[in-house]
């Protein structure tokens, strides 16, 4: 017996089988953003199997038992709509944006992709050197590759600080019946939940999701291995690169922390934008770097937080320690009224602005229903955001920046010192 929850434009259903259904209705559109969203990712793979949910991502848009690749790629498209896919640390994500009368075709497009996907070994053996090309790309970044060693030495011996691409030797070795296996183990109904926003009537998609994904397994838990406490001091490679890279954080707030406000306030303080003050002391004061910016990320048990930035090798023990400085800077004065005010007004200002779009109020939604289990209104967030305070602001900058838990990942050309 299915269960649907009511609270105006939101609305929830969980099916028989456990697949969640959320929808958010936005009358003044005509377009509709669909995604279904796995709770897999990185850290439910094995260390035999790094890169296994991101391959899966991208083999099940190379045909199904009743559509070839083409054919999937072709479908929305073909009305002025998209498909796409991502696969991050916790969650995969297959995602489309179609105009509202193309709901049923979305639904079975996604649903044909996530039970009937065929895995062909053609296709596959296709698949690994994209795959390859995309970790070669990633090598080639050294912007990328320094948050890849940061979430390394973040998570050592963890999951979490696995690559989401995998490595060339693993990928390399993936054989057909393997993906069959870690779909049947990590994408029953309990770990799917589909969300849509826009112009949509909660009972329409409840109905297509329930005809077109009753046929997957409903059996299935998700066992979550929580990381070490510890993450390590830090590391240095070299590499062909020009600039000296480097990222400077600590472990942070898991998605439900009560402070998470308080974080995404002291973030935006910090490094958010032109006006933060990394910005305005790295960049305006010292031009020391091109690119400076704080960011963070808010997972099940656990979360980050960091710096990054680019700089020239002779310049970078300079830009670390005006780096440091303004660390110690949030520990040791408590942010003024002024700064705070205007911090809280660009950061619920920036908020608003970016949910304005179909995708990012279906995001916001799935997000909640998984980490949260609840639905927090745009208003409860504005008003936690305007409730931060800077006794607060200083109070968890003394606990995530004291030295003993930062982590400084950096990447500097080879021969350099």
């Amino acid at each position: 017996m299915q269960n649907t929850i009511d609270t105006a434009i939101h609305q929830k259903t969980v099916l028989p089988g456990g697949l969640r259904i959320v929808s958010e209705y936005m009358p003044h559109v005509k377009s509709v953003s669909l995604g279904v969203w796995v709770q897999n990712g990185t850290r439910d793979e094995r260390p035999e199997e790094n890169g296994v949910s991101h391959f899966i991502e991208h083999m099940m848009f190379k045909g199904t038992k009743r559509r070839k690749a083409s054919d999937i790629a072709e479908s929305l498209e073909a009305f002025g709509g998209h498909l796409n896919a991502f696969t991050g640390k916790e969650l995969t994500c297959y995602y489309a944006h179609f105009l509202d009368e193309h709901l049923p075709l979305a639904v079975d497009v996604l649903a044909d992709m996530l039970s009937e996907s065929v895995f062909d070994a053609e296709e596959m053996a296709k698949e690994k050197s994209v795959v390859i090309e995309e970790i070669n790309s990633v090598e080639d970044t050294p912007e990328d590759l320094v948050q890849d060693y940061f979430m390394r030495d973040l998570f050592p011996e963890h999951a979490l600080g696995y690559s989401t691409l995998g490595t060339r030797e693993i990928v390399s070795a993936f054989e057909r019946d393997q993906l069959f296996d870690y779909t049947r183990r990590h994408y029953p109904q309990s770990r799917l939940l589909v969300a849509a926003a826009g112009n949509i009537q909660h009972a329409d998609l409840v109905a297509q999701v329930g005809e077109r994904f009753g046929m997957l397994p409903s059996n299935g838990g998700r066992a979550v291995t929580p990381p070490m406490v510890k993450s390590v001091s830090g590391s240095l490679t070299e590499d062909e690169c020009t600039q000296t890279h480097i990222c400077l954080g600590t472990l942070a707030l898991r998605f439900n922390d009560p402070r998470k406000f308080v974080l995404l306030v002291l973030n935006t303080l910090l490094g958010g934008g032109m006006s933060s003050r990394l910005f305005q002391t790295i960049r305006e004061q010292h031009g020391l770097a091109y690119s400076v910016f704080s960011f963070h990320d808010f997972m099940l048990d656990t979360g980050l937080f960091g710096v990054y930035l680019g700089t020239d090798p002779e310049r970078a023990e300079k830009a670390t320690g005006l780096l440091r400085q303004e660390l110690q800077r949030l520990r040791d004065e408590p942010v003024a009224a002024n700064e705070l005010n205007r911090t809280v007004n660009q950061l619920k200002g920036s908020l608003m602005l970016g949910l304005e779009s179909t995708g990012s109020r279906m995001s916001r939604l799935a997000k909640m229903e998984i980490y949260l289990n609840d639905y927090v209104t745009l208003d409860e967030v504005c008003a936690g955001i305007a409730s931060v305070t800077a006794e607060q602001i200083q109070l968890l900058a003394q606990e995530l920046f004291a030295e003993e838990r930062m982590t400084l990942t950096m990447i500097r050309p080879a021969g350099k010192k």
